[in-house]
């Protein structure tokens, strides 16, 4: 993991499939565990993704709240 990362989380939209649209960090847990079960897709999406579910599945949401209130909510 890279540090930015975090702040990605926040930004970066789900690019595909039934929550398109939203922020990874917005995604919720059972759609992450389906990742996790399944398989993250390649590349930077994929790593996001890997990563939220860690944070979600650790319960660690709340590290990201500093980075929403910083106004990193939208697209990137």
């Amino acid at each position: 993991m890279k540090p930015e990362d975090l702040e990605l989380l926040v930004r970066r939209t789900m690019p595909y499939g039934r929550y398109k649209g939203r922020i990874i960090a917005d995604l919720p847990g059972n759609y992450l565990n389906w990742f996790a079960r399944e398989g993250f897709p390649p590349g930077e999406i994929g790593r996001l993704l890997m990563l939220m579910q860690e944070i979600d599945h650790n319960g660690l949401g709340a590290l990201l709240d500093p980075l929403r209130k910083r106004g990193g909510s939208g697209t990137a």
